[in-house]
């Protein structure tokens, strides 16, 4: 049976649409909230992403850094990010979701116990940002006997030759940085020159899904539908700050600027 993931890929394709993919830090700004937010944003997301929140990020930018702060100093711990998507999937059983995280920490936890973990969770996807390929081969290997997509990264300087091996061992999405920079930061590539390196992947196997991510935002987002999918993550930590600091409920605010970006792509 196709994985939820790919199932999302379908039905937007079917309506000529990009697919459209949140990040959110689990925990922030606390547990509840964090489920709150992310079954309400879900009615207009196609794809969830999940974050373990971590204190020293590699590619996060301020706004996802200052979210991850925040779910930590309220003792967010690994088991509790799993409960938060075991919560999800209890009511979006459709829904798919992907984890986000360092290779440090499912290492420390231990990787079999923490795929169990996300077996259990009926979590669909995971990307590991620090675990590059062809070191990701073992562990992207074991997650796909426990059905679970690992999504491999590529950027603007993957060179033709590893974008070759690493598309070759994909599974049902891969995940385009579209600048070199952190998270957030304003798009310093136009867009026509971020859809023509996107092209060159996409050609090289039109079957699997790229999608574009990082400096997408309500302003940018329409100029790149012509991507798979598109992921916003650290417009929406920005609404989550905002609205703690102006004592307004985030899960409104948030669902707010989820829906305005799934009707600018439509």
């Amino acid at each position: 049976m196709a994985s939820l993931i790919n199932q999302a890929f379908k039905k937007v394709k079917i309506e000529n649409r990009p697919a459209l993919l949140t990040y959110t830090v689990a925990g922030d700004n606390n547990k509840k909230k964090s489920l709150e937010i992310l079954k309400s944003i879900s009615n207009y997301a196609d794809i969830c992403e999940l974050g373990f929140p971590h204190n020293t990020p590699i590619a996060d930018g301020g706004q996802i850094q200052t979210s991850a702060y925040r779910a930590i100093k309220n003792g967010i711990k690994i088991n509790d990010v799993f409960s938060i998507a075991k919560g999800f999937k209890k009511s979006k059983k459709s829904k798919p979701i992907i984890l986000m995280g360092y290779y440090n920490m499912i290492f420390q936890y231990n990787e079999n116990k923490f795929l169990e973990k996300c077996k259990n969770a009926k979590v669909d996807g995971l990307i590991v940002v620090d675990l590059p390929y062809p070191e990701n081969k073992k562990f992207a290997a074991k997650c796909k006997t426990k059905g679970i997509n690992f999504i491999q990264l590529v950027s603007p300087t993957t060179s033709a030759i590893r974008l070759k091996k690493i598309i070759k061992d994909s599974h049902d999405m891969i995940y385009y940085i579209s600048m070199l920079s952190t998270t957030g930061g304003k798009l310093k590539v136009s867009p026509k020159k971020i859809l023509e390196k996107y092209s060159k992947i996409k050609n090289q196997n039109k079957s699997k899904n790229v999608v574009i991510g990082f400096g997408i935002t309500e302003k940018t987002i329409k100029s790149l539908k012509k991507a798979d999918g598109l992921v916003v993550g650290s417009a929406i930590c920005k609404e989550i700050s905002n609205s703690i600091k102006k004592r307004q409920n985030p899960v409104t605010n948030v669902t707010n600027i989820v829906r305005r970006l799934k009707n600018k792509i439509k």
